[in-house]
């Protein structure tokens, strides 16, 4: 009861902030970019654009996401586990994974007065029949399937060897040419601009899925499309052309003095994405929209530390190319290293310069934004409820967190190995190839060791047998099949 008046007295002060207008959304969404691989959480990275929108807003220092990028993606879009829908996304797919008709981020906005549109990566259902124009958006554009050459727009091997090579897209319809030979993450920076400068009387809702710094790692430079990125033959700790590439030669020279050439590469990448959000955010100051745009930013997942090279377009073999973490683990981990990553929200003068430090998870982005606009999320009956938690006063007050016990759930593949529960301080992982029992955790307590060395279950038991409980009452709300079982890929 103390709890719901709360609630209702922040929302008494929110409403007002609200009344007059209703905020355009950004979703920012970068595609395995690790917890310390921004300048705020590491000054070894040059990201200025990024800071300022985390220092002026709210930094989020207990965000969580899924493992790998199409899980995250269902949870951010949905505000569900992505379990919760069967085990055809619990790793990256290109099957479908969302039934038609399923309450997304996008139908939300849309049922509510909103504009839609993406520009950048999809990878929920890599064909047209299951493209997001069916899933709430008014218009899409960039890559049906998951990570593309920067410069070839194909995804994986070419059309022969793989189906959804040939994704590049504007609302279904495959584009003549693929628009090759300009960045990828031009292209979809354009579009961006092109959305936020439409005319128009509506608000709008932007998701903006990046591509980077997903691998293929690839910044020729204006002057060089022709010749993929290479090491420079005379100079092998150089890149050909190097100095002359602006992506490689930050003003405060923070990539040039990496010794690594791999990491520098990323560090070129990080920064021409950095470069980019910084224009989309020009790009609202001119229209006079900054002001009455919210912004919320994500990774998908921890890095990617080493690429073997040659799954994509230009696709370099590369080692330990991320910088460093203070976590166990990596992408496709569900140790802290491949499930927390950098988060923050922006809206100027409604959302103060602070940080969070209560658990966050993307699946609480839909219900937030829903709280941001006064409104109920409503799931229509027959689908998996919302496990999302709405965080907006804590946005927009300076209300505390009133979940002292937040669960976090993980798990990762079809065919699932890897495990895990976090409740309050509390965590359980397990690498079993069947689902664990209770004596298959690791317990770790995450206040006292984030970086999850020391395994303390045998210290702990009772603490291990309430985690496990609540572990299973997670599984018993998540549907053990395929979705769309039948589902054969067309050719």
């Amino acid at each position: 009861m103390i709890r719901l008046l709360t609630v209702s007295l922040l929302m008494l002060y929110v409403a007002p902030l609200l009344a007059n207008t209703k905020p355009n959304i950004i979703v920012i969404l970068t595609d395995d970019q690790g917890w310390g691989d921004i300048g705020y959480n590491n000054p070894n990275v040059y990201t200025p654009n990024m800071d300022r929108l985390a220092g002026e807003g709210a930094t989020l220092t207990q965000h969580y996401v899924m493992p790998q990028c199409t899980p995250t993606r269902i949870a951010l879009f949905t505000g569900r586990y992505p379990g919760r829908f069967g085990i055809s996304g619990l790793q990256a797919a290109n099957r479908p994974v969302l039934p038609h008709g399923t309450l997304t981020m996008a139908s939300f906005l849309k049922s509510h007065g909103y504009e839609t549109y993406l520009t950048g990566k999809w990878h929920m259902g890599s064909w047209p029949e299951h493209g997001p124009n069916h899933h709430g958006f008014d218009y899409s554009y960039g890559a049906l399937a998951g990570a593309v050459g920067a410069y070839l727009h194909q995804y994986r091997a070419p059309l022969e060897v793989h189906v959804n090579s040939i994704t590049w897209h504007r609302n279904h319809e495959i584009i003549p040419g693929h628009e090759n030979g300009r960045h990828v993450t031009d292209l979809v920076t354009e579009d961006a601009i092109r959305v936020i400068k439409k005319p128009r009387d509506a608000p709008f809702f932007l998701y903006l899925p990046y591509f980077a710094p997903h691998t293929p790692l690839d910044e020729r430079g204006d002057q060089q499309v022709r010749v993929p990125t290479q090491l420079d033959a005379d100079n092998p700790g150089r890149w050909f052309r190097e100095d002359k590439i602006k992506w490689f030669n930050d003003p405060e020279g923070i990539i040039q003095a990496e010794q690594d050439p791999e990491k520098r590469l990323f560090l070129a990448v990080i920064h021409h994405l950095d470069t980019a959000i910084g224009q989309v955010v020009d790009a609202l100051d001119e229209t006079g929209q900054r002001e009455n745009t919210v912004i919320f930013f994500s990774s998908d997942n921890g890095p990617q530390i080493n690429w073997g090279g040659g799954a994509y377009p230009s696709d370099l073999r590369l080692t330990n190319i991320n910088q460093p973490i203070p976590f166990r683990g990596a992408k496709t981990d569900v140790y802290e290293g491949g499930i927390r990553v950098p988060g923050f929200v922006n809206w100027p003068g409604k959302i103060a310069s602070k940080q969070i430090d209560s658990v966050q998870h993307i699946i609480d982005w839909l219900p937030t934004i829903a709280g941001i606009l006064g409104v109920d999320p409503t799931v229509p009956d027959g689908q998996p409820t919302l496990d999302g938690q709405d965080f907006s006063a804590q946005l927009l007050t300076d209300a505390k967190s009133t979940t002292d016990a937040r669960e976090i759930y993980s798990l990762h593949r079809p065919n699932t190995d890897k495990w895990a529960l976090r409740v309050g301080d509390w965590k359980i992982v397990s690498y079993k190839n069947s689902q664990p029992e209770t004596e298959d955790w690791q317990l770790f307590n995450l206040d006292e060791d984030p970086a999850e060395t020391t395994n303390v279950a045998q210290m702990y038991p009772d603490h291990v047998t309430r985690l496990h409980k609540r572990f299973l009452a997670h599984r018993a709300k998540d549907h053990l099949e395929h979705n769309f079982p039948d589902f054969v890929g067309p050719r």
